[in-house]
């Protein structure tokens, strides 16, 4: 049987009201007028009402499945609703909320950042008060206490007569996203610091009557040498070229840039500018443009780089070229140049002369060779000249040459080679020296010079020899001497350490005096030392430790820090020992992670004094260690499928570079510890 409710109606009505089937039934007097009762069936109405749970459930789902923060304030602001993707992520527990004396706006503004809580009150407090819409970023604290950045949005809803009934807002994680733009405003900073402090000059401009940009450098010189720079607001090309630029080269540098910008290329232009003592330097600048997706140029770039040296530079090397041209037109010997393959491609005046050939006739210089020498030298000098062009070996003979009246007299021709930088030959120099009468007067006491040359020239050999093997063999024998010593030192019962230890050292000091000998032709290149200032080495770990926490955290790995307190300042730079620590946390973590480490896997880092004029630290893991521990530090060494093998070369020049020590060593159960010490300032030293 049907469920049945009543309701009364007129008896004017009709019997089936808006959808509702009615009966028949008993009447009564209400308010003065006979009413009817109707039975009312209600069965029709349960699957209305089944539709609209299953509908709130859906929509009940659906708010807490949204990817963001949802929740609802009273118009005093007090939390009536949050969505459980925030109560999971605030960690809240609602039903302790609804006690008295509990405030949930506290509560949840207790989980904001202490840094952007009360900027997070004000705000809310003031949009309560004046109905705005409430928008702010802040941090948010999650339940396992990492706060993360939140994008929040609240809107009021108003009842028909303008009141607020309640307020609506979204929270939306952009953690990463706020991390992704620090970086790349870092990012933006860093080039800038690159641009500006680049040692060249550079610019760029829209057109050619559009305003300037300049780099810090640039503006640097501007204001070096325009006193009211400042009061430029937006420089142009055309007052920099009448105030920076060489009279006499302003006008080619301006029709330049116009051809430039109008053609739509590149140009390289050489001119003098004004240098702040009031002298003109010359600069070399070079303008490229940069196009669009579409081609089309949307910007000019050009960078000036003084070259006031080279220019010269080459201006001497110029002068240097004529004045070398002259001498060796002057120089009383005949002198000569050739190919690779043996053409002729210049001679001096002086051999011209000898051959009675023209110079400005390139055709004459390419003599044959049974042409200029005597018919019986021609095969040997083909022979040995074409040796040395084969072999880059020098060449080096005595023959007869034929002067333009048709006599022949005896030369002394050599010839070496010129090489590029790749070691090939670009070309042969030669001479040859008129012999011709000492040939014949003094061919015997000639060829007892030259095996006077040989007997001099083994001599000398021999004797340098000797020279060096003296130098050697004084280190190396007490090397021997001092090796004997230090073992019998080390052999006796009790071992005499103290006595090793003084005989090795006199074994260092002779290796490196045998060293010395070769080392003395090799150049020593350093770079300049970099500005260090005084910095708190625990600091800069927890600073490090800051920086990586993410990475290891996602790893399943922990950073675990023993720091000894009120550790004295060290002199350092600040981000090359950085970069050591990242390098030597990373490798740890990385280490960790292909073990496959069981249980808890944490990385140690500890800080200590060591000694008295040093500090210490030290970072163990849990890893697989070094299965070739010696060779860790060499550069491209590298157990890893992608590494490069530089990290701990470069940790340890680093390391060496500040004056201290980096060494590395396997544990007894398992991993390995690197560990680097760190000179103190001279001021803490005692």
């Amino acid at each position: 049987m049907a469920e049945l409710n009543y309701r009364m109606i007129s008896p004017s009505q009709t019997s089936i009201e808006g959808g509702i089937r009615s009966v028949e039934g008993p009447k009564v007097c209400f308010a003065g007028q006979e009413q009817l009762i109707m039975p009312i069936e209600i069965e029709d109405h349960k699957p209305v009402e089944e539709t609209l749970r299953d509908r709130e459930r859906e929509l009940s789902q659906l708010i807490d499945m949204v990817p963001s923060h949802l929740w609802r304030l009273t118009p005093e602001g007090e939390p009536t609703f949050f969505n459980k993707r925030m109560v999971d992520f605030l960690g809240l527990d609602v039903p302790d909320m609804d006690k008295p004396g509990v405030s949930r706006l506290e509560a949840i503004i207790e989980t904001v950042h202490p840094r952007d809580a009360a900027e997070f009150r004000d705000t809310l407090n003031r949009c309560l008060v004046t109905g705005e819409h409430f928008t702010m970023r802040y941090r948010l604290r999650r339940a396992d206490g990492v706060y993360r950045w939140m994008s929040s949005r609240a809107e009021p809803m108003r009842g028909p007569d303008g009141r607020i009934i309640q307020w609506y807002g979204l929270c939306h994680d952009i953690d990463d996203q706020m991390h992704a733009e620090e970086a790349l405003r870092q990012s933006e900073r860093q080039l800038q610091q690159m641009i500006d402090a680049v040692p060249l000059r550079i610019w760029s401009v829209t057109s050619m009557d559009g305003p300037v940009y300049f780099n810090k450098r640039y503006q640097d010189h501007f204001r070096a040498v325009i006193a009211d720079f400042e009061a430029i607001e937006e420089p142009r090309i055309e007052t920099l070229l009448q105030e920076l630029i060489y009279p006499e080269d302003a006008p080619e540098v301006q029709r330049t840039l116009l051809n430039c910008f109008e053609s739509g290329r590149g140009t390289v232009m050489r001119f003098r500018w004004l240098e702040k003592d009031g002298a003109y330097r010359w600069a070399e600048c070079r303008v490229e443009p940069r196009r669009d997706q579409d081609g089309t140029i949307v910007q000019w770039y050009g960078v000036s780089l003084d070259i006031d040296d080279e220019v010269r530079a080459q201006e001497a090397l110029r002068n240097r070229e004529r004045e070398l041209s002259l001498l060796v037109d002057m120089v009383p010997s005949n002198l000569w140049r050739l190919t690779p393959d043996g053409e002729t491609t210049l001679a001096n005046k002086h051999m011209a002369d000898f051959l009675g050939v023209d110079l400005e006739d390139k055709r004459q210089l390419a003599v044959v060779f049974d042409a200029i020498f005597h018919p019986d030298d021609v095969d040997a000098v083909s022979d040995v000249l074409g040796h040395s062009l084969r072999t880059g070996e020098i060449f080096s003979m005595k023959y007869r040459l034929r002067r333009h009246d048709g006599v022949y007299r005896w030369m002394s021709g050599r010839a070496e080679p010129l090489r590029a930088p790749d070691g090939r030959i670009a070309q042969w120099f030669g001479l040859c020296h008129d012999i011709d009468d000492q040939v014949h007067a003094e061919e015997a006491l000639r060829r007892a010079s030259e095996q006077l040359a040989r007997a001099t020239q083994a001599a000398s050999l021999a004797e340098l020899s000797a020279s060096i093997a003296h130098e050697v063999n004084q280190p190396l024998a007490a090397i021997v001497a001092n090796s004997h010593a230090c073992h019998r030192w080390l052999s006796a019962e009790p071992p005499n350490v103290e006595r090793a230890k003084i005989t090795a050292e006199r074994i260092t000091r002779d290796a490196n005096s045998a060293a010395d000998v070769v080392s003395r032709i090799r150049a020593l290149f350093r770079q300049a030392p970099r500005a260090r200032s005084s910095e708190n080495i625990n600091h800069l770990i927890g600073e490090v430790c800051q920086l990586m926490a993410d990475g290891t955290a996602a790893k399943g790995i922990r950073i675990e820090t023993n720091l000894e307190p009120d550790l004295p300042s060290v002199a350092l730079d600040r981000v090359q020992v950085q970069q050591v620590f990242v390098n030597l946390v990373r490798n740890g973590v990385e280490a960790m992670d292909s073990a496959m480490v069981d249980g808890a896997r944490a990385l140690q880092i500890s800080s200590l004094r060591d000694g008295i004029d040093a500090i210490r630290i030290e970072v163990r893991d849990a890893g697989t260690g070094f299965e070739e521990a010696e060779r860790v530090f060499q550069p491209f060494f590298t157990t890893k499928q992608h590494g490069m093998g530089m990290g701990l070369a470069i940790c340890r020049s680093i390391i060496e570079s500040h004056g201290g020590r980096l060494w590395m060593a396997n544990n007894e159960t398992r991993g390995a510890t690197v560990a680097f010490t760190l000179p103190l300032e001279a001021s803490e030293a005692p």
